[in-house]
Formats: C-alpha cells, sequence, structure tokens
C-alpha cells in the first residue's frame, strides 16, 4: 500500500508526514484490497485559519472512496477525515460479507 501526503499551497512538515501516515495505517485493517491512500490538505482564503483535508482511498474492483473533513486544527481534521474513511470501508466491508450469503 502507497500512501502519499500532500499539501496543496501549504509546506508539509515531518511532524503532519507522519501524523497523517500513522492515522492512514489503520485504515489496513479494513480491506487488504487497499492499493493507495492519497492525503491531500489545504488552508481555505478566509479570514478565519480553516483546514481542508480530503483522503482518497483506492480499492481494487471498486470506485475510490473519498474522505473530506474542514476544521480549524489540521491534526483534528486528518483524525476526521481519516474516521470517516473508515465508516466507509466497513460498510463497503460489511456490504460484501453480505452478498456472499
Amino acid at each position: 500500500m502507497r500512501t502519499n501526503v500532500v499539501g496543496l499551497h501549504m509546506e508539509v512538515t515531518d511532524a503532519i508526514r507522519n501524523h497523517a501516515e500513522t492515522k492512514v495505517k489503520k485504515l489496513e485493517k479494513f480491506s487488504d484490497m487497499i492499493q493507495q491512500i492519497d492525503v491531500k490538505f489545504w488552508k481555505e482564503n478566509s479570514a478565519k485559519e480553516q483546514f481542508t483535508v480530503e483522503i482518497t482511498v483506492d480499492v481494487t474492483n471498486h470506485a475510490d472512496f473519498i474522505a473530506k473533513a474542514d476544521g480549524h486544527d489540521l491534526y483534528l481534521v486528518i483524525d476526521d477525515a481519516v474516521s470517516k474513511a473508515g465508516r466507509q470501508l466497513n460498510d463497503h466491508r460489511e456490504k460484501l460479507k453480505l452478498e456472499h450469503r
């Protein structure tokens, strides 16, 4: 599984990269069919400092799963987006289990 962490118009520090990669590793338990995970984040152009994180999970034999989250603390927004992606992958796994009964 490959993991890409990309900051759009922002610098990706080692602390942010490590945090994103450790959180994304938790998604491996939901599916062994995950090929690649892309984590993109950027800061909105508003007066408030608001970050947006988008996680794209590439799974074989299925369309990509996309999870987005917004907030003021980048680390919490990454956590929120990972939990949304995990919920999508869990729902997909449960759906596959029900199909094979």
